[in-house]
């Protein structure tokens, strides 16, 4: 593997870990094996490569979450493929993690990616909920934008949870009933043809 390459992949395991002022420039040459030469050779300095690596985070997100969206079946299935993926519930999202570093949050640049995941991952569930209410998976009734942000919303506070209890249980709960919830509203319509 490359310098960069290791540089960027040692920086997105340490904010995940420490967050942003607790991955020093020290201990992201220390983790990637290299030098303080090499990493001043690819980057600038230790906010283009937190940069580089909360994109490369973001882009690994959106591609994970792609197989279970784009998969086959009706709208709560890819949904609650989604939300029962494999995670590790105790170590956090690494997008959501970034939320409650303040530095993070205190800089354009790098608030900006994780911005726009959240904003990608709220608009790509609004298309899935709308394809299920297209297909009469869903009630009219149900709105995509809200049903979106609430799915959301469950997820990165199942992570919260877990992280408080020490214990996965609350984040296996709060997902349950997430897709408890989705199956309910399914089962409620009069479906003809839609694969439960």
């Amino acid at each position: 593997m490359e310098t960069a390459e290791r540089l960027i992949r040692s920086t997105q395991e340490l904010l995940w870990e420490r967050g942003y002022v607790g991955t020093s420039p020290k201990a992201i040459q220390r983790a990637a094996d290299a030098g303080q030469g090499s990493m001043y050779h690819h980057f600038s300095g230790k906010a283009e490569l937190a940069k580089a690596a909360i994109e490369r985070s973001a882009d690994e997100l959106r591609t994970a979450a792609e197989e279970q969206f784009a998969g086959p079946g009706p709208a709560t299935d890819r949904i609650a493929a989604y939300l029962r993926r494999d995670r590790d519930a105790l170590k956090g999202c690494r997008m959501g993690r970034l939320t409650a570093d303040p530095d993070v949050m205190a800089d354009p640049v790098l608030r900006a990616p994780v911005a726009e995941t959240f904003g990608w991952l709220r608009g790509r569930l609004a298309e899935i909920i709308a394809e299920g209410k297209e297909s009469g998976e869903y009630p009219d009734s149900l709105d995509p934008e809200r049903t979106a942000a609430t799915i959301a919303a469950v997820l990165q506070g199942g992570y919260v949870l877990a992280r408080a209890d020490g214990s996965t249980e609350p984040f296996d709960l709060a997902i349950t009933g997430l897709v408890d919830l989705l199956e309910n509203v399914t089962t409620d319509l009069p479906l003809e043809g839609v694969a439960k």
